[in-house]
């Protein structure tokens, strides 16, 4: 089979498209003819040999890559016999090697893809999906909320505007540049400002016309974090879930005790620890998809085109979630 392969930290172009020996499952576990993989800002740093929360650098050479769907192929011994030719989604946890045409997980970790849904979607939702229930769980949003979300064009953000719009709250989202703006404001955001203009606090301050932002969700960090905490209100708050900026939103004594912001930073580490875990936030991201409440943005690359997709991901030059197609 072809899978990419990495194996020396570096930039994207250390990724190769090469011939492989295919897995083969073991006792409980299934193989997947893969047709879709996720691509996450993750594997960018991991590619790079730079640990990334949990995750620490893999030992090279390595197939990146953690989120695949396809249909069972093989079983292994002790594997009901029914689960070949089944449309199934996984998060292939820590070890990945998700970028390739046959991946190998635990049947106990494996979801089965309703027929609505295609394989780059169930993919969107195993990864990206389970993380944004986690989020809204804990943001509980409201019609009385106004919401800011940041990377808002993005594959977690896009759905958060979705889901915030579902909520009645109104909706503002940043995102960099004039085509993500765009798709922001397809998405259904009702005020959508690119975050890359200088003076763009101003702008959501003015769209606003003096009301406060009850609820920011940050999964940027850095300065554009750093301005949407000002954004927000006395007494609001703020849920940050990652820093794709490198480094996360820096928070002052002052922001907590003399605004009154509650302030949210664990959030990975508590939704892992949450009642019935990560599964039961995959079931639910997948069950929104297939009802249609929640529709992921999907940007497609070839498989052998891996090294593209991650230079897009660090370029800021994606909508969506990022999957890759054998």
């Amino acid at each position: 089979m072809y899978a990419v392969r990495l194996h020396e930290f570096g930039p994207a172009e250390n990724l190769r498209y090469e011939v492989v020996e295919d897995p083969r499952p073991g006792p409980g576990e299934v193989r997947i003819r893969v047709e879709a993989a996720g691509v996450h800002v993750i594997d960018t740093r991991l590619r790079e040999g730079i640990p990334s929360g949990p995750l620490p650098a893999p030992t090279l050479p390595t197939v990146p890559g953690r989120e695949v769907a396809g249909a069972v192929d093989e079983v292994g011994v002790g594997v009901d016999p029914a689960w070949r030719g089944q449309r199934v989604v996984a998060h292939l946890g820590p070890d990945g090697h998700g970028y390739a045409e046959r991946a190998v997980r635990s049947v106990a970790h494996i979801h089965p893809v309703a027929d609505e849904l295609t394989a780059a979607t169930a993919v969107a939702m195993i990864g990206t999906g389970r993380t944004t229930m986690g989020v809204l769980e804990v943001a509980a949003l409201t019609a009385r909320d106004v919401v800011l979300i940041t990377a808002a064009a993005g594959g977690i953000g896009g759905l958060l505007v979705q889901a915030a719009r579902h909520a009645g709250a109104t909706v503002v989202g940043v995102a960099g540049g004039a085509a993500k703006v765009e798709a922001v404001r397809r998405l259904g955001a009702h005020v959508a400002v690119d975050y890359t203009l200088p003076d763009w606090p101003d702008a959501v301050r003015d769209a606003l016309e003096g009301r406060p932002v009850t609820v920011t969700l940050d999964g940027v960090g850095g300065r554009s974090g750093r301005a949407a905490l000002d954004l927000t209100g006395r007494g609001g708050r703020v849920l940050m879930f990652g820093w794709s900026a490198g480094e996360p939103t820096a928070v002052t004594p002052a922001d907590v005790a003399e605004r009154g912001l509650r302030v949210e930073s664990e959030l990975p580490g508590r939704i892992m620890r949450r009642p019935g875990g990560i599964a039961a936030l995959e079931d639910a991201a997948l069950a929104a998809a297939t009802a249609g409440t929640l529709v992921p943005s999907i940007q497609a690359f070839p498989l052998a085109r891996a090294a593209a997709a991650h230079s897009a991901l660090e370029r800021r030059e994606t909508i969506g979630k990022v999957v890759l197609v054998p």
